[in-house]
């Protein structure tokens, strides 16, 4: 494994292109995912698709971008003049709109990175945007104003893959989600590669995160996953050795409330574990042993799980 260096000091390693060699030698694509479900108000979309507008500006630097809209929101939406006025005189006209439908965000990714990467090239970079987040505070605002960093690393420290990271506090529900959910179920799945992953970053379920065109293609050809697929790709990204970065996203959120419920944060806990008993399946079960070390394993994973429903209904009830 190869480790990046801190992507927030933005140093360059001896012997680094300059960044305007680096922007010559490939172009970004931006691919907004429009949230699932249409917010109340548009104030934080409205600060989103002005930066999406600036990078639609800049040919050079960035691809068109892509915004992958899911047809249930618009269904949903359909007979709301404000949403069909926004979609067309803002969303369309900064980005191209991918209709699709999707059985979660994490599809919703797939579709737009998909669609990106048939359009790229070698050198390219490919970066996510998740279109939930509240970017019309001043702290959004703020973060909106670095984010371009994030897939920048990629172009100019050469990395396969650099993640975004969000401020979290011990007692924030996300990072209690990671701490008692994730990362204690890849410990006991992968250990090894969780000790690799936890090297990068604390938050192995971003939904900030910028791919090397190569690295995307490898995943894209492999099964993909309709939940916690940035796990999934950590996951390929240490057995391959690829090369690893992160960057500090801010202090940031898509939580209303500022906490997860604790029936949301158990649905979480339990799809990555259905998502990592797979990945653990196809990766042994040629070997001849792998049902009695996968009942032992499950019987672990079981036990993890039902510690982290105590934790998280005492501590997010």
């Amino acid at each position: 494994m190869k480790k990046a260096p801190p992507a927030a000091a933005r140093a360059q390693p001896k012997g680094a292109k300059d960044p305007a060699d680096a922007r010559l030698a490939g172009r970004i694509h931006p691919v907004i995912i429009y949230p699932f479900r249409q917010p109340n108000g548009y104030s934080d979309l409205e600060q989103l698709y002005r930066l999406v507008a600036r990078l639609d500006a800049d040919k050079q630097k960035y691809a068109r971008p892509i915004t992958v809209i899911d047809r249930k929101t618009h269904y949903a939406m359909e007979a709301n003049e404000e949403f069909l006025k926004f979609r067309e005189n803002t969303v369309a006209r900064h980005s191209d709109i991918l209709d699709a439908w999707c059985v979660d965000t994490c599809q919703m990714w797939y579709c737009g990175l998909g669609k990106a990467f048939e359009s790229g090239g070698p050198e390219d970079v490919y970066w996510l945007i998740p279109g939930h987040f509240n970017y019309g505070t001043p702290i959004g605002q703020e973060v909106l104003g670095r984010l371009h960093d994030l897939p920048e690393i990629i172009l100019e420290l050469k990395q396969d893959v650099c993640i975004g990271e969000i401020a979290t506090d011990h007692n924030n529900s996300k990072q209690l989600i990671d701490d008692y959910g994730t990362f204690a179920l890849l410990y006991n799945w992968f250990p090894a590669a969780a000790q690799e992953i936890r090297q990068f970053t604390e938050r192995p379920r971003s939904e900030f995160f910028a791919v090397c065109h190569s690295f995307l293609g490898d995943v894209l050809r492999q099964r993909w996953y309709a939940y916690e697929q940035t796990v999934v790709m950590l996951l390929q990204a240490v057995f391959s050795s690829k090369r690893i970065s992160r960057f500090f996203v801010g202090n940031i959120s898509d939580l209303p409330e500022g906490r997860e419920s604790f029936s949301s944060a158990l649905q979480q806990v339990e799809r990555t574990e259905r998502v990592l008993k797979s990945i653990w399946r196809e990766k042994n079960q040629t070997t001849a042993s792998w049902t009695e070390q996968y009942r032992v394993l499950e019987g672990q994973s079981e036990q993890i799980r039902r510690t982290a429903a105590v934790i998280l209904k005492n501590l997010l009830s």
